[in-house]
C-alpha cells in the first residue's frame, strides 16, 4: 500500500469575486496564496499523488460551490481531484462529479443529514469522502472516547461544522465509525487546534482514528516540515494533505517524496 502526498487548495471568493486560494490558522486568519487554477497545474507538475479543492466558505454562506473553477481544474490536471465544499444533495454530487472531479467530499452536509452519505455511497461508490474537522475538549463530558495527548493529558475530540464555525458535540471518533457504516470511501481528518500551525499533525487523534477505521485516514492540518509527514505515516495515516508548505515554497512534492523514500516509506513514484 503506497502512501498519497495530497496539495490542499482553500479556496473562497475575494472581495472582487475572483476565486482565490488561501491558508488561515485554526480556519482564521486567511491571507492569499494564489489562483487555484494556476497551483493545480503546479502541483500536478510536481507529481502530485491528488489534490483537494475546498470551497471553504460555501456551507457557511448558503451558497452553491464553484463549480466553474472546479471545471477550470479538472481540465489542466491528469491526477485524481477530489472537491468539497456546499454539497448538500446528490444534485450537488452529480454537478460536481460532471464538472470533472474524481472524488467528493462533505462535512457539514453529512453531520447534518448521515443518510446523505449512504444515499451517495450507493449511487457514486468509492467516490465519496467524508470530512472530519475536530477541535481538542478538556470538559469531562460523560460518554465520550478519551485520548491521551502528547503531555499526558486527555481530551476528547468536538466535531466541528461549518468550516470550524460550529460545535457539533458529536465524538470525532464514533464519528468516524458511523461514516465508514454507512459507506465513506475515505476519510479526511483536520485537526482545528493544528491547522496553519506548522506545528505538525495531530497525531494523537490520526492514530486513534486510523485504528477505529478499516477505510484510508488522510492526516490534514499542520504540516509544516517532512517530518511531520513521516510521523503522520508511521502512525497510520494512508495519506497526508498539506497546504502551506506547498503554497509558500517550502516543499517541493518531489522533494518530499524522495525523502519518504529514503526513510523507507512507501510512495508513488
Amino acid at each position: 500500500m503506497t502512501k498519497r502526498i495530497i496539495p490542499c487548495l482553500d479556496t473562497t471568493f475575494n472581495e472582487q469575486g475572483k476565486a482565490v486560494v488561501v491558508k488561515g490558522i485554526e480556519f482564521e486568519q486567511l491571507r492569499y496564496a494564489g489562483d487555484p487554477v494556476e497551483l493545480a497545474e503546479r502541483y500536478d507538475a510536481q507529481g502530485a499523488d491528488e489534490l483537494v479543492f475546498l470551497d471553504i466558505s460555501a456551507s457557511y454562506e448558503g451558497r452553491d460551490m464553484m463549480i466553474s473553477t472546479v471545471k477550470k481544474i479538472a481540465e489542466q490536471v491528469s491526477i485524481p481531484l477530489c472537491v468539497g465544499g456546499g454539497i448538500k444533495s446528490i444534485e450537488d454530487f452529480e454537478k460536481v462529479f460532471d464538472a470533472g472531479a474524481d472524488k467528493v467530499g462533505i462535512n457539514t452536509a453529512a453531520v447534518k443529514n448521515p443518510d446523505l452519505i449512504k444515499e451517495a455511497a450507493e449511487k457514486f461508490g468509492d467516490r465519496i469522502v467524508v470530512a472530519i474537522d475536530c477541535k481538542r475538549k478538556f470538559e469531562d463530558v460523560e460518554d465520550k472516547t478519551l485520548v491521551q495527548l502528547e503531555d499526558g493529558k486527555s481530551a476528547w475530540y468536538d466535531v466541528v461544522i461549518y468550516g470550524g464555525r460550529e460545535y457539533t458535540g458529536i465524538d470525532a471518533i464514533r464519528w468516524a465509525k458511523q461514516v465508514q457504516a454507512l459507506g465513506a470511501a475515505e476519510i479526511l481528518l483536520t485537526s482545528k487546534d493544528r491547522d496553519g500551525t506548522t506545528d505538525g499533525y495531530d497525531i494523537p487523534i490520526t492514530k486513534r482514528i486510523a485504528e477505529a477505521v478499516d477505510i484510508p485516514v488522510i492526516a490534514s492540518g499542520g504540516a509544516g516540515n517532512i517530518d511531520h509527514m513521516y510521523e503522520a505515516f508511521v502512525n497510520g495515516a494512508d495519506a497526508c494533505l498539506a497546504a502551506s508548505i506547498f503554497h509558500f515554497g517550502t516543499y517541493t512534492v518531489g522533494q518530499i517524496k524522495d525523502y519518504l523514500r529514503e526513510k523507507g516509506i512507501s510512495i508513488r513514484l
